[in-house]
């Protein structure tokens, strides 16, 4: 079998073999297969497409091509949760301790931001002492008598993806729906989880910027999920705004926080339930309907914060962050925005938000970056609102004020205010499951 001869396959938009995707996979990651070859085959796919029997033998083969996680010895059904990105997406946050809360264990691997999208990580690692680094035995140990944790990926968790990943992005082929699919879906099998809920972002604040773009990719993922026997249900949502009223990692805990007080903003609050709700669904803890209203009183009565207490507790983090605000560390400079007309928020550019944010700190170019756990953005405005000139449109926080005035110049840019009160659209678009569209 030659390299160059599967390049040409796919050049001539033919399927390629289980054999064929293996001996490439396991080439590359073993430093036989070069990369102006796996570009080739990327650049290929890019252009010619792959059909689903394809994408779910490429994403079988990146998930084995490095250590798979055990959760067998964690009692019941495992169901895991990722989004595609977005900004102020700090649902995992609140939704983890929700779930876990009625028994259900929740053994989660998530990312760090990059560019204009927030990271979990990140935001875990702003509350004082906690850590994101934990060993797989003690990781275990943690959902076992805890019920959740939330830590970063393995170094050998999916090799292939990340050769393929820092590929793609220097060969313009990021945006390819079979290689984005084969890229998430790989991560989320290897780490174990019996089911696989995704959160698909749609709008001028993701990846996926049209709704059949989107559509597209959750199809996809679905299919791989069902085809590997992985349980797999795709939401997808609005990212056209961004995400709650906090933009930054900090800023997001503490309005993570306030989701399990049950006094955040509706879109986040209301996500983040219905996103626990698909998730305990998952796991047969009854209807969706019954398991929105099981997630719901999880956060009335109190016992979701006193979850998510206990699992920063367990993973090192100071636990009172959850009743005390101030002992996150706080901004050093901060800002107003001010609204320069009077009108209605016709709309609002969420991946110029999320850009506003990572000039002042929250974010970075590139993964070797450091990033001011404090910086970042409260919106008093949102698409609807009404405005006069002179409001607080939104308060910004960074470390210096050159970096306040980058960030102030970038999300004014991101605010469209004008004389026509706008119509709200859903946050919830659609339901993708293997029976097909439910439509919102």
């Amino acid at each position: 079998m030659r390299m160059y001869d599967i390049i040409k396959r796919k050049r001539d938009g033919l399927e390629l073999t289980p054999q064929e995707i293996n001996y490439f996979v396991s080439g590359y990651v073993a430093g036989t297969i070069p990369d102006y070859q796996a570009s080739a085959l990327a650049m290929a796919i890019f252009f010619k497409g792959m059909t689903p029997r394809e994408i779910s033998w490429l994403t079988w083969e990146m998930a084995c091509s490095g250590e798979m996680m055990d959760l067998s010895s964690l009692p019941g059904i495992k169901v895991d949760k990722h989004s595609t990105g977005g900004v102020g997406d700090k649902t995992t946050l609140a939704v983890a301790p929700i779930v876990a809360s009625t028994g259900v264990p929740v053994a989660k691997m998530s990312g760090r931001g990059l560019g204009h999208t927030g990271g979990t990580l990140d935001k875990l690692e702003s509350i004082p002492g906690f850590s994101v680094e934990i060993e797989h035995d003690r990781f275990l140990d943690i959902v076992r008598n805890v019920g959740v944790a939330v830590v970063g990926q393995t170094a050998n968790l999916v090799p292939a993806d990340k050769k393929l990943y820092a590929l793609r992005d220097v060969t313009a082929t990021v945006d390819s729906i079979p290689l984005i699919a084969s890229s998430i879906m790989s991560k989320k099998i290897a780490a174990g989880a019996d089911c696989i809920l995704l959160d698909v972002k749609c709008g001028s604040g993701a990846f996926m910027k049209t709704f059949d773009d989107a559509e597209a990719l959750a199809r996809a993922m679905v299919d791989i999920g069902e085809k590997v026997h992985r349980t797999t249900v795709a939401l997808i949502t609005n990212m056209d705004q961004p995400l709650g009223n906090a933009i930054g990692n900090s800023l997001e805990v503490r309005e993570a926080i306030d989701v399990l007080k049950g006094c955040a903003p509706e879109d986040i609050t209301e996500t983040c339930l219905e996103l626990a709700a698909n998730m305990l669904f998952l796991a047969h803890k009854g209807t969706l309907i019954s398991c929105r209203g099981l997630a719901r009183r999880q956060v009335e009565s109190g016992a979701a914060l006193k979850k998510f207490r206990q699992m920063v507790s367990a993973q090192g983090g100071d636990e009172r962050v959850a009743d005390d605000y101030s002992v996150f560390e706080q901004a050093r400079c901060t800002r107003e925005l001010l609204a320069p007309v009077s009108g209605w928020v016709k709309s609002m550019d969420a991946e110029r938000c999320g850009l506003a944010s990572a000039a002042l700190g929250a974010g970075r170019a590139t993964k070797d970056d450091a990033v001011d756990l404090t910086a970042g953005i409260i919106l008093n405005r949102k698409v609807g609102d009404r405005v006069t000139k002179g409001d607080v449109l939104a308060t910004l926080y960074s470390s210096s004020e050159e970096k306040l005035d980058d960030g102030e110049r970038r999300l004014l840019s991101a605010f469209d205010i004008g004389g026509n009160r706008p119509v709200r659209t859903p946050h919830f678009l659609a339901r993708v499951t293997t029976e097909g569209v439910e439509r919102f």
